[in-house]
C-alpha cells in the first residue's frame, strides 16, 4: 500500500441503510445535506461521500433533481472532493444506482466490488415510532435480498464513469473476495492506480469487524497491488472508530459519517457528522498525524480537479 504521508478523512453523510426515525441528526433534505456537508468539511473531511433522499419522508432517492441543489451547493461553497454513490440502495435498479454520477461526472464515485447479503434487519428490533410507513418494511426486507453488484454492472460503471467521464473511484471492497474482483478488472485495462480500497467491517453479509480481518485484507492488497493503493477504512457501527485508527496507525485513511454509524459514544446519538469528523481529527492530530486537505486528497489519488463536476 502507499502509506499516506496525510490521512485523508472522508465523511459520508446520509447513506441509505439508516431511516429518519434512527436518529433526529440524519439529514434528508438538501439544505440539511448542505449544512451538514460543509460543517464536516471545516471539521477536517477532504471527500463528501454523498447520497440523496426524498425530502418529503427521507426514502433513498435516485434522482438527480435531489441530489443536484445540495451537490451543488457543496461543490460551489466548499473545496471538498464530492463523491457520489454508485450504489444508491438495494431497491434501486443498476441504472438508477448510475443516473446521478453519470449526469454530475463527480471526481469519485464510490463502487461496490461484488454482490452480498446485506442484511441490516436487526435495527427494527429496537423499540421505536417509526415516522413514515416506509421505513421498518424496508429494512426488514434486507433479510431476505440481495446487493447485487455483478462484474457486468461494475465494468460498465468503469467505462461509463472512469474511461468516458474521468471518475475516478472509491472501491468499496466489504470481504476479502472482492479484493480479487477489482484485480480482476484491472487486469482487464479498466482501472488504473492508485486504487482508493476501502475496505468494510461489521456488515452482516460481510467480513465480520475483528480487527485481525483488517490485517489479513491488507496483506491480500499487497499482494495484489502492491503499492498502487491507498488503504482507507471503517466499521459499521460502534466499531467505527476502532477500525478508522487501525486503518490510519498502519499507514491508512479514514472514513466516518452518519451513514455507517448514527452514534457518538454507546447510547449517545451523534449531533452530526460534523461532530464525528471532529472526533477523528482530535484523535490523529494527538497522535500525531497530519490530517489531508482536499488539494492533498486530489493530488495522493490523482483526481481530475475541482471544477469538473457538471453542477
Amino acid at each position: 500500500m502507499k502509506r499516506a504521508k496525510k490521512t485523508i478523512i472522508s465523511c459520508a453523510l446520509t447513506g441509505s441503510v439508516h431511516t429518519p426515525s434512527m436518529s433526529p441528526a440524519l439529514p434528508v433534505t438538501a439544505d440539511e445535506m448542505t449544512e451538514q456537508g460543509i460543517a464536516a468539511v471545516e471539521a477536517g473531511a477532504a471527500i463528501l461521500h454523498l447520497h440523496a433522499r426524498f425530502p418529503e419522508d427521507g426514502r433513498p432517492s435516485p434522482h438527480p433533481e435531489h441530489y443536484r441543489p445540495f451537490v451543488s451547493a457543496l461543490a460551489h461553497g466548499t473545496d471538498a472532493v464530492i463523491n457520489l454513490t454508485t450504489g444508491g440502495a438495494m431497491t434501486m435498479t443498476v441504472e438508477e444506482r448510475l443516473e446521478a454520477a453519470v449526469v454530475f461526472e463527480p471526481e469519485v464515485a464510490s463502487l461496490n466490488m461484488g454482490s452480498i447479503n446485506f442484511n441490516f434487519a436487526g435495527a427494527a428490533d429496537r423499540e421505536r415510532e417509526w415516522k413514515y410507513d416506509w421505513e421498518k418494511p424496508y429494512v426488514l426486507r434486507s433479510a431476505g435480498s440481495i446487493f447485487v453488484n455483478t462484474f457486468t454492472q461494475i465494468e460498465t460503471s468503469l467505462v461509463r464513469l472512469g474511461q468516458e467521464r474521468g471518475t475516478r473511484f472509491e472501491f468499496e471492497c466489504y470481504d476479502v473476495g472482492h479484493l480479487y474482483n477489482l484485480a480482476h478488472v484491472v487486469d482487464k485495462g479498466l482501472a488504473e492506480p492508485p486504487f482508493f480500497i476501502q475496505m468494510i467491517f461489521g456488515i452482516l453479509g460481510g467480513i465480520g469487524p475483528d480487527v485481525d480481518n483488517l490485517t489479513h485484507m491488507v496483506s491480500i492488497a499487497d499482494k495484489l497491488f502492491g503499492e498502487d493503493y491507498y488503504l482507507s477504512a471503517f466499521g459499521a457501527g460502534r466499531h467505527q472508530m476502532t477500525f478508522g485508527m487501525a486503518s490510519a496507525l498502519v499507514g491508512g485513511n479514514v472514513r466516518v459519517g452518519l451513514e455507517d454509524n448514527l452514534y457518538y459514544n454507546r447510547g449517545e446519538l451523534a449531533k452530526s457528522n460534523a461532530e464525528q469528523v471532529a472526533r477523528v481529527v482530535r484523535m490523529l492530530s494527538e497522535l500525531g498525524h497530519d490530517i489531508a486537505t482536499p488539494d492533498d486528497a486530489r493530488q495522493m489519488l490523482k483526481l481530475k480537479g475541482r471544477g469538473t463536476i457538471k453542477v
